[in-house]
């Protein structure tokens, strides 16, 4: 019999998901255990392992589907099995009120002597209308562009037939009206070679690859793979919707870098902490361990004033106060340290991508996305840092959150340890990862 793969359950009060993205094309091969497909919910993002080794079959829900809990999105058969079509209770298209369901019920098939079994069981199969999908009309090349762009294609005007988006209108230039440019490509990864399982680091916000050198000099030895994020770095300038855009858009540069590998290790700060939280929630068999430096989403607080002095200075004179507010030693950001980190800033186009990046994130001043219960459902082993003089993001935070990690408190540590301590910050990895 065909093995029903069917919606889980991801948070207590959760009764409907989106289905993200499929690992396995329908009619292919899958092995029990194996990535079968993503799921998203408003406080979640995880990856559902197939139920059974066998072929893809009957696939009800596509990406962007809104589907209810407990619902059958597919069948898993073994090679040559007659099957019937899964009927799902309710199906709702993203976007649709959840009251918008449908309750499908199969006419009983006749058999026939001139009719196949196999075409009387597919036979079976309920013809329902499709509802109503709010999203633009794009073809699926014109989608995948403006994914890989960050453009929203609700601010494109089709040039194909009833205002369908055509690949070629997200080609053409589409400027912000900020005054910046989203480009294409994926994110920029760069490699270390050297020992052990690698370790893949993702950075903080307004930071790049390169902000990891000082923790990097005091672990000469490990294989490194750097993430830089959007609109960061070398990686392209994209325009970000929210959280779950973003992290994607690491899940993405997670799975090409690591294609190749078993397992990694995973370190991350500030937002790029919140992304690997989200990375270990979604890939949790290939994250070995788990180091969070002060990550982002563990509450709403954050320092909004000092994100958008740094990301709105134009001057060093201007920009050194809001660094000396990361450090708990303030005296230790000199005017020459800071017109270098104004030099990499002078690009005004970048400084407007991550002020519209940081109104997508940070609106009002508050952390719109909230991770904790990611931090909860986590598997690996992790351990999270925090410095005491962390003015950014308050260590009370990670003190009320639910979860079995390791804490270590920092003295004379604030908003980047990495940077202010890495001598001491790499003893603490050095030590997680041979645990």
């Amino acid at each position: 019999m065909p093995v029903e793969v069917i919606l889980p359950k991801v948070d207590m009060d959760m009764s409907h998901g989106t289905l993200a993205t499929w690992h396995v094309a329908e009619g292919e091969t899958v092995t029990k255990g194996a990535a079968l497909f993503d799921i998203e919910t408003d406080k979640a993002a995880m990856e559902v392992e197939s139920p059974a080794s066998g072929i893809l079959r009957a696939v009800t829900a596509q990406p962007g589907d809104k589907v209810p809990v407990g619902a059958v999105v597919a069948l898993i058969c073994a090679e040559g099995e007659v099957w019937d079509a899964p009927v799902p209770q309710t199906r709702v298209a993203l976007g649709q009120p959840e009251a918008s369901s449908i309750s499908v019920k199969p006419p009983a098939p006749v058999a026939s002597p001139t009719q196949p079994a196999a075409t009387l069981a597919r036979s079976a199969a309920p013809s329902v209308e499709p509802l109503s999908d709010p999203r633009p009309r794009a073809t699926p090349a014109a989608r995948q562009a403006a994914r890989e762009a960050g453009i929203m294609l609700e601010d494109i005007s089709g040039s194909g037939p009833r205002g369908r988006i055509q690949a070629a209108d997200i080609v053409a230039p589409h400027v912000a009206v900020t005054g910046w440019t989203p480009e294409y490509g994926p994110l920029h990864v760069t490699r270390r070679k050297g020992q052990g399982v690698p370790l893949l680091m993702l950075h903080g916000f307004t930071a790049d690859s390169q902000s990891w050198a000082p923790l990097e000099k005091a672990y000469p030895d490990r294989a490194l793979i750097r993430i830089d994020l959007a609109n960061h770095g070398r990686s392209p300038r994209r325009r970000i919707a929210g959280f779950k855009e973003l992290a994607r858009m690491v899940v993405d540069a997670f799975d090409d870098a690591t294609r190749d590998l078993e397992q990694v290790n995973v370190l991350g700060h500030s937002l790029g902490g919140a992304l690997a939280l989200a990375l270990a929630d979604v890939r949790p068999r290939k994250v070995s361990s788990l180091v969070l430096i002060a990550p982002a989403g563990l509450g709403p607080e954050i320092d909004a004033a000092a994100l958008n002095g740094i990301t709105r200075a134009t001057r060093a004179e201007s920009l050194a106060p809001w660094l000396r507010r990361l450090t708990a030693t303030p005296e230790a950001i000199s005017d020459d340290y800071a017109k270098a980190a104004m030099h990499s800033r002078k690009d005004s186009a970048l400084r407007a991508a991550q002020a519209d990046m940081a109104a997508a994130l940070f609106a009002d001043g508050t952390q719109t996305f909230d991770l904790r219960p990611a931090l909860g459902r986590l598997t690996a082993p992790t351990a999270i840092l925090w410095g005491r003089q962390d003015h950014i993001l308050p260590q009370s935070q990670v003190i009320s959150a639910q979860g079995d990690f390791a804490l270590h408190l920092l003295s004379g540590a604030g908003h980047v340890p990495q940077i202010e301590i890495p001598d001491r910050v790499a003893r603490i990895l050095v030590q997680h990862l041979r645990d």
